[in-house]
């Protein structure tokens, strides 16, 4: 059976501890499997419309402009890719980005050529292109690719913005059949519960699960934009 190699200086009582708590990430990994799984197996989404967004030149540091209109299935760059769209909350009621999307973002650029691999994904906000794109330059997101959905119902549709305008950080997945029609996969948000307020796509951002390996933990922590 494998248990936790004992280092020099280990007492009995950490030990036991350790061995225990390796237990249960064992425990956690499988149920965290699972529930993957009842993910892969959701009957075939609804068709949904074909939403119109804009979008500005590929690299960020040549301006804004021309603009261009994409739709919904034009995202999809190969047959059998789903496509995932992170919802930022920026735009409307958002005047300022969202600074925990903005650190959840800052993630998905580092990991953007790895993910390209298998799935399409872009990032949608209710922000106009200049907006959008001059907080992209802030951050670096030289590796995404950025829309505006500000003039649609995409982001109202999919539960990321209620009628007021006010904005929810959201993940949705795309499919595409073979006659084009897209669908709807999947959407979560990181409100699940009334006692879940901010963590429901923890899964998507290495910082928190890092933080969760120290004494002290997350804590109440949470990122700003000024760094």
């Amino acid at each position: 059976m494998v248990r936790h190699t004992r280092l020099a200086g280990e007492t009995a009582d950490y030990l036991a501890a350790r061995e225990e708590l390796r237990l249960a990430e064992i425990e956690l990994m499988r149920r965290r499997e699972q529930v993957a799984g009842l993910r892969r197996a959701l009957p075939q989404g609804s068709p949904v419309e074909d939403y119109a967004f804009v979008e500005g030149p590929t690299d960020l540091d040549v301006g804004d402009a021309p603009v261009n209109e994409v739709t919904l299935s034009e995202l999809f760059t190969a047959p059998d890719r789903p496509l995932i769209v992170y919802h930022l909350m920026y735009g409307k009621l958002q005047t300022d980005p969202c600074p925990m999307c903005t650190l959840w973002i800052d993630g998905f650029n580092g990991i953007a050529h790895h993910l390209e691999r298998n799935a399409d994904f872009v990032i949608a906000a209710a922000a106009d292109p200049p907006a959008l794109r001059q907080h992209a330059r802030n951050r670096g997101w030289h590796r995404l690719r950025l829309l505006s959905c500000g003039d649609s119902t995409f982001k109202y549709d999919l539960g990321s913005e209620d009628k007021d305008g006010e904005q929810d950080s959201t993940v949705s997945v795309f499919t595409r059949d073979g006659d084009g029609t897209v669908r709807h996969f999947y959407s979560t948000h990181p409100r699940m519960a009334d006692d879940i307020d901010q963590r429901g796509i923890d899964l998507l951002a290495p910082v928190w699960h890092l933080l969760d390996l120290t004494p002290q933990g997350r804590g109440d922590w949470y990122p700003n934009l000024d760094y």
